[in-house]
């Protein structure tokens, strides 16, 4: 069975954005190297990393809740459908196999947060977690000075630059 890698990041993205391809360009190369792919299912972010799995001949999970009146993307393969914002983060997480963080606010740290602490509180096994942009490398840099000040397990958390980077650390992880 396909391991699935959940991505988070914003909903703001839109074609041609250096975001929007970059994610895209990451849903290719999962399904390329025999991942499913499953995200919240909107836009955005949401959205290119769909458009790249199907691109790819690829599955494309949407965890939606519908909370914005927002219309899930045309590119999902799977839907599914939550009541609450809290099941849906955790349906998100217990989806997946592994973890991509992109560039995102405060709902992508949300979720770059909550699967960090179950993962910490040992909530669930442990999984690969890689972010990707400058502000996640620094936001968890300084999480990381915190966690060994409380003796806790650090590495958790990887940071990566480049599409290749995060699908080489996954397969090598999964």
């Amino acid at each position: 069975m396909k391991k699935t890698i959940t991505v988070f990041g914003s909903s703001l993205p839109i074609e041609g954005e250096e975001q929007f391809i970059f994610a895209e360009t990451l849903g290719r190369e999962l399904v390329k190297n025999d991942f499913n792919v499953c995200s919240g299912g909107f836009g955005g972010i949401m959205n290119a990393v769909s458009k790249g799995a199907v691109s790819a001949g690829g599955i494309a999970i949407g965890v939606m809740v519908d909370l914005w009146n927002a219309k899930p993307n045309p590119f999902l393969t799977e839907e599914i459908k939550c009541k609450t914002l809290f099941e849906r983060i955790e349906k998100l997480i217990s989806t997946g196999d592994g973890y991509v963080i992109l560039q995102g606010g405060t709902g992508t740290m949300l979720e770059l947060a909550t699967v960090w602490e179950f993962i910490n509180k040992k909530m669930i096994n442990p999984k690969p977690i890689v972010t990707n942009s400058q502000m996640w490398k620094e936001i968890v840099e300084i999480m990381e000075k915190q966690i060994e000040t409380e003796k806790r397990r650090t590495g958790v958390v990887k940071s990566f630059n480049t599409v290749d980077e995060i699908v080489s650390f996954l397969l090598s992880e999964l």
